[in-house]
């Protein structure tokens, strides 16, 4: 039988001058480098921040050899190797308050977790496992020497290098850098990102609404993706679709931010004015990706300042912010910037899709009653539905020559985690 399917140059979705999703990745983040600027700011103001600095450890961590359970300190030479033993206690041992003395043969000290291990002493007896009779314990056999026991510098050693330059600081980090009794960090000093809509047909929140006029949504999902990356924000408001206004605010974002992202206007309709704008007082890398939904997207530089132009659909605009804006955000903030994270998944929903782009549905991911992974479709997937977004937990990414999923298939999720 003759294959009727259409050549790829045929389909609609395909467009020659488009470029594909991992080379504009590559091209961006290519022409980028940090930020120049350093912080220094105390350990509790360092969350979302980059290290600007590699951090050794001054001390070990933990400090001192300490029992890691309740229970009782002794020799593990006592274990019996068969039946029990009797050992007498001779003190006790509190966190920061250590035993005195020493622990010989026949003897064990009573110890709460993290206390500082007694001198003689090697092992320690869960105090559920021994016996109390008085002023003695009676273990069995069954234990190991050495066993329930923290070594100093376990944790961190002396010396050891803890962080890297470029680690983005985490609650775990700063609990961290407490342990090490480190006071302040120096940090990258935040990106500044200025950002505006464009349109004339658009509100913002508060005003009211006029015919053929709608409320401006990209700023909030812009404001909330930029605010969750720890960036320092400029939001310019809405922007009229005049060439004078565009180029003011242009020039106005150049002169005081690292980035400026624009949502709207980078069609080619007779009111789309940002791409034009930008080739007139700046240069323009590329401007259509081989993506969906999000194939218009500018990308270049006015001087010093890296531009991004986003679709003024909502989903599209987020779409593409997560594809290529988080990562070129990370690489300015001195982050290394890691591959997406994709997975493999099993789909429970027919998906669409006509072969061209490379297309980035909305999914819900999740485990099956096998603890297998599954996704499924939000529905209808149409750039201007946000909706679609607030329902998923991930993108189904479908490959550029895809023609279509059936139910049942093995798809590639991209979940939010580490995106939303």
């Amino acid at each position: 039988m003759t294959d009727k399917t259409p050549p790829l140059h045929a389909c609609d979705d395909f467009d020659p001058n488009s470029v594909h999703v991992d080379e504009a990745r590559k091209r961006i983040l290519d022409t980028l480098n940090t930020v120049s600027g350093i912080e220094q700011l105390a350990v509790r103001q360092c969350l979302s921040r980059v290290l600007a600095e590699d951090i050794h450890s001054t001390i070990d961590v933990p400090s001192h050899i300490n029992s890691a359970m309740d229970g009782y300190a002794l020799q593990g030479d006592d274990i019996p190797a068969d039946g029990t033993a009797s050992l007498d206690i001779i003190g006790r041992a509190m966190a920061g308050a250590p035993f005195p003395g020493s622990v010989a043969t026949g003897q064990c000290v009573r110890i709460m977790t993290g206390a500082k291990m007694p001198q003689g002493a090697d092992t320690v007896i869960m105090q559920e496992n021994v016996t109390v009779e008085g002023e003695r314990i009676i273990i069995g056999s069954g234990h190991k020497a050495g066993q329930n026991v923290r070594q100093a510098g376990e944790d961190l050693a002396t010396g050891e290098c803890v962080f890297s330059a470029g680690k983005l600081i985490t609650p775990a980090d700063l609990g961290m850098l407490a342990s090490m009794g480190i006071a302040e960090v120096r940090v990258q000093r935040r990106v500044r990102v200025a950002f505006f809509s464009t349109g004339d047909e658009l509100r913002s929140v508060g005003q009211p609404l006029g015919d053929g006029q709608i409320y401006d949504s990209n700023r909030y999902t812009l404001h909330g993706m930029l605010t969750r990356l720890g960036v320092e924000l400029l939001d310019m408001g809405v922007i009229a679709d005049r060439r004078d206004d565009i180029e003011n605010a242009f020039q106005s974002a150049a002169q005081i931010a690292d980035v400026l992202i624009t949502s709207g206007g980078v069609s080619v309709g007779e009111a789309d004015f940002v791409k034009e704008t930008l080739e007139k007082i700046g240069e323009v890398n590329f401007w259509k990706i081989a993506m969906k939904p999000g194939r218009p997207l500018a990308v270049g530089r006015i001087g010093q300042c890296q531009f991004f132009g986003l679709p003024g659909n909502p989903v599209s605009a987020m779409v593409t912010f997560y594809q290529f804006v988080q990562p070129a955000l990370q690489r300015l903030s001195g982050q290394a910037v890691p591959p997406p994270l994709l997975l493999k998944a099993r789909t429970t929903s027919k998906l669409k899709k006509a072969p061209g782009r490379i297309d980035y549905q909305r999914g819900w991911l999740e485990t099956d009653d096998r603890g297998e992974l599954v996704v499924q479709s939000t529905g209808q997937q149409g750039s201007g539905m946000l909706s679609s977004m607030g329902k998923a937990n991930c993108f189904i990414v479908l490959p550029l020559e895809s023609k279509g999923i059936e139910a049942g298939s093995v798809v590639t999720v991209q979940p939010f985690a580490g995106l939303i």
